[in-house]
Formats: C-alpha cells, sequence, structure tokens
C-alpha cells in the first residue's frame, strides 16, 4: 500500500524557512517519475509549486516561489523535501506532497505541475506564514 506522509509545516513570520518532508512507505522514490509538492490556499484551487522529475532531476517550479523555493529527494531515505525560505504570507496554505508512476508517460513542463497527472497524495501540512 503506497502511503507518502508529510511532515514540517508549522507558523512561521514572514522572511523565514521551513522544511517540509514527505516519507514515502510501499514506494521507492526512485522508481517514481515525478515527485511534486502542491499546495491549496482558502478559497483557492490546490496548485502545483515544485516538482522533480526523477529520471534526470529535471525541477519545475512555479513562478510564484521561484528562487526562494527547492525541491530535493534523498533516496537513502525514501524521502523528498521542499526547502522553503523568505516566506511571504501569500504562501499560507495547506501543502501536499505527490507521486507519479514511473510507468506512466513524460509530462511536459505545464503538465509536471498540474495536480491531475500525480496519482498518489499525502494528506497536506498546514504552513502559516504571518506576523
Amino acid at each position: 500500500q503506497v502511503r507518502l506522509v508529510e511532515s514540517g509545516g508549522g507558523s512561521v513570520q514572514p522572511g523565514g524557512s521551513l522544511r517540509l518532508s514527505c516519507a514515502a512507505s510501499g514506494i521507492t522514490v526512485s522508481h517514481y517519475r515525478y515527485l511534486g509538492w502542491f499546495r491549496q490556499a482558502p478559497g483557492k484551487e490546490r496548485e502545483g509549486v515544485a516538482t522533480i522529475y526523477t529520471g534526470d532531476g529535471s525541477t519545475y517550479y512555479a513562478d510564484s516561489v521561484k528562487g526562494r523555493f527547492t525541491i530535493s529527494r534523498d533516496n537513502a531515505k525514501n524521502t523528498f523535501d521542499l526547502q522553503m525560505n523568505s516566506l511571504k504570507t501569500e504562501d499560507t496554505a495547506m501543502y501536499y506532497c505527490a507521486a507519479r508512476p514511473a510507468w506512466l508517460p513524460i509530462l511536459t513542463d505545464i503538465q509536471a505541475l498540474a495536480e491531475g497527472p500525480y496519482d498518489y497524495w499525502g494528506q497536506g501540512t498546514q504552513v502559516t506564514v504571518s506576523s
């Protein structure tokens, strides 16, 4: 059974940092083609934040987080993380990790940040940025 569990959320002041981690069980992250982080703010649709293509390590970021967020994976720990720096109030949201199996087709850059292609999802971890 595939299970993804997020951790690392919390409250932080603007300009601060948080590191989210997604622990996978039932799957090996290196065997999945895409690993991603998504978020959903109250009253808004879920949006892609950052994803990584495990084939060659290519990464994709939403314009709103480029230069501030970094996605990475740790095959030994079977986890993938999202380092979030210079946080803004508009980053406040529930953050979800997701995975796409390797036997599915490769995605375009735009598709890589869309939630539709991802089959496995965590339950989410809350990030609140406020002063």
